[in-house]
């Protein structure tokens, strides 16, 4: 016979109960964590996930019940705020007194060095491994947390928020070394991408209960919506939220439903007759009827930042509908363009080229800077100021009903403003910004403070926005989920289109690097940009016959692209005739298709 043995448990909480003045955060939880479990946290912000790890930790107190380690059971924690040195060095933070000879043996130590600061003199701080903590940025300060806790021999690593501060490489490298560590993993995070590719457990905080789900956060999603079903929850709203990010799953990367942790048989049946997520020909047709064919055109156009240029003959049409995901590495210019096209707004143009602005384009940019409001404002007033109702597609809904999908609810729409959280604050801010009803909207970063819960809210939101938007995210979920297209400042002056999305910008980045044409690796990089998005300049080491097959690509190219503008004039010319817009939707798709795969083909030619 043979006899299963589970591994051992590392901690285990006993009964335990937490509770603060206004709330109580977890009551009689009894869990445990075994050795070699990857724990994925998820909640609503102040449903008691910090308060967990804190606990676990033993660095906070149990109101009653006990939590008990397994003797000798070595745990590292990173936490949401570093107990880091301002007068140290980062080699001083990291390795103390060894000598150098001592950690630059560990293939484990190179292995981090090189992840998050580029290589063992750590290149991308600003004195390498002698700078001073004090003097570096938030970023730096939690890539330095990050390495200290990653460096140590644990068991069992808690870390809250370690994506904070990463960009989409870093990300997709911790994932990559935590998925190849041995030790037990506990980590709060509203990354999905990331819960998906680390975890094997899910613990959901709500309430003061935490339910178990056995994997990654795409079995969760499912996991949950089966249950609140069987349960019959009557929370049908959200119930029909998560069954529709189910549905957006299944019907997405391959990799991301293969994984034999996700029932595939019972996620077909769940979500056998929910439709896309959303109409898109149904949107371009609203877009086009706010926007006209124009939104921003830009031909020819240099971007700076100060001395610096950033990008340089840069030819994009922006138009009406267009869902753009804008990735790329930090310093290559996201803001800085999309600033360039808000100042064009105000008839100021870029330092060369042109930028023409369609008549009717109304703006929303959503930053990464929180609004003064005035702190005696309650929420539903500080929302209803900016407007009483507001349009989503065919649907008008209340300020009071927008707060409650953005999670101001049970009585929370009355709090002042002045006593609103950091994440609080990030969803008023997006309450007011989307009741201004605009019809372009630049997003910088939306996720920062937002739970998972709220997050899918706003999805849910924007699947049902007409206009034009561009998302600027380390979210990888977040962008994949809202955007229909995908474009990548690399640092070398160009802006390209990147049919496989993000994963094929981690490729072209990964392949930079190690070829030395990355941003500060190489000047040919650099002097290379002086081409437009659509036709990037062919590198002059090819032969005359590739020559002469990119160079007619790049003419067909700029063929499709102009018969591309025109469908989107005649969809503006036939914004009320759905027959006549289902037709050009048609011809659109087919024009974009055909575009990638013209892209697609230069590519291969250029590598």
């Amino acid at each position: 016979m043979l006899c299963l043995v589970s591994a051992p448990n590392l901690v285990n909480l006993e009964a335990v109960s937490k509770a603060y003045p206004d709330q109580v955060v977890l009551d009689a939880v009894s869990l445990g964590i075994a050795a070699g479990q990857r724990i994925g946290v998820v909640g609503r912000n102040g449903d008691g996930k910090s308060t967990l790890l804190r606990l676990i930790a033993r660095a906070d107190d149990p109101d009653s019940g006990r939590v008990v380690h397994t003797g000798g059971t070595r745990i590292a924690v990173l936490g949401q705020t570093d107990s880091l040195d301002d007068g140290a060095t980062v080699r001083d933070e990291l390795f103390g007194d060894a000598d150098a000879h001592e950690w630059a043996s560990d293939p484990r130590v190179r292995e981090i060095l090189t992840g998050l600061f580029g290589g063992l003199d750590a290149p991308k701080l600003p004195e390498g491994l002698d700078s001073r903590i004090g003097v570096l940025s938030g970023g730096e300060r939690r890539r330095v947390d990050l390495a200290r806790v990653l460096s140590e021999d644990a068991d069992l690593v808690l870390m809250d928020e370690p994506t904070n501060h990463l960009d989409i490489e870093g990300i997709a490298w911790l994932a990559a070394y935590l998925g190849a560590t041995r030790a037990a993993l506990m980590v709060i995070t509203h990354d999905r991408w990331f819960l998906d590719e680390v975890c094997d457990r899910i613990w959901d905080v709500q309430r003061g209960n935490v339910y178990e789900y056995d994997g990654g956060y795409s079995a969760y999603v499912l996991a949950r919506a089966e249950r609140e079903r069987q349960e019959s929850v009557a929370e049908g709203k959200r119930q029909n939220l998560m069954r529709k990010e189910l549905a957006w799953l299944r019907r997405g990367a391959k990799a991301r439903t293969s994984k034999s942790k996700f029932r595939i048989d019972a996620a077909n049946e769940l979500i056998a007759n929910e439709p896309p997520p959303r109409d898109t020909a149904e949107l371009v047709s609203f877009a086009t009827g706010r926007l006209g064919k124009t939104v921003f055109e830009a031909e020819d156009v240099t971007v700076t930042a100060g001395d610096k240029t950033l990008l340089e003959h840069l030819d994009w049409i922006l138009g009406p509908g267009k869902r753009i995901g804008l990735l790329g590495v930090n310093g290559a210019g996201k803001t800085s363009l999309l600033r360039t096209l808000a100042q064009a707004l105000e008839d100021r143009q870029p330092a060369a080229g042109r930028i023409k602005v369609g008549r009717t384009v109304k703006l929303a940019w959503l930053t990464q800077h929180m609004e003064d409001l005035d702190g005696n404002w309650r929420v539903l007033e500080a929302i209803e100021l900016v407007a009483q109702r507001v349009q989503f597609g065919k649907k008008e809904i209340s300020a009071g009903q927008l707060a409650e999908r953005l999670g101001f609810v049970d009585g929370k729409q009355r709090t002042f403003v002045r006593d609103l959280s950091g994440g609080q604050r990030r969803r008023l801010q997006v309450a007011r910004l989307l009741m201004a009803e605009p019809n372009v909207l630049f997003l910088d970063e939306p996720t920062n403070d937002l739970d998972i819960e709220t997050l899918t809210q706003l999805e849910d939101l924007l699947d049902d926005w007409a206009g034009t938007m561009v998302v600027v995210s380390h979210d990888r979920y977040f962008t994949e989920r809202v955007a229909d297209e995908t474009w990548a400042l690399l640092g070398d002056r160009r802006l390209r289109m990147l049919p496989r999305g993000v994963e094929e910008y981690l490729e072209r980045r990964a392949a930079a690097v190690k070829s030395g044409s990355a941003p500060g690796q190489s000047k040919s990089a650099a002097s290379s940009g002086a081409a437009s998005s659509s036709a990037p300049r062919t590198p002059a080491a090819v032969d005359r016959a590739t020559q002469k097959e990119l160079s007619k690509l790049e003419r067909r190219l700029a063929k499709v692209e102009e018969r591309i503008a025109g469908v989107h004039g005649e969809m503006a010319e036939f914004a009320t005739d759905p027959s006549r817009l289902s037709e050009l939707q048609e011809r659109l798709s087919a024009l974009e298709t055909e575009r990638d795969e013209i892209e697609e083909r230069w590519m291969e030619l250029a590598d």
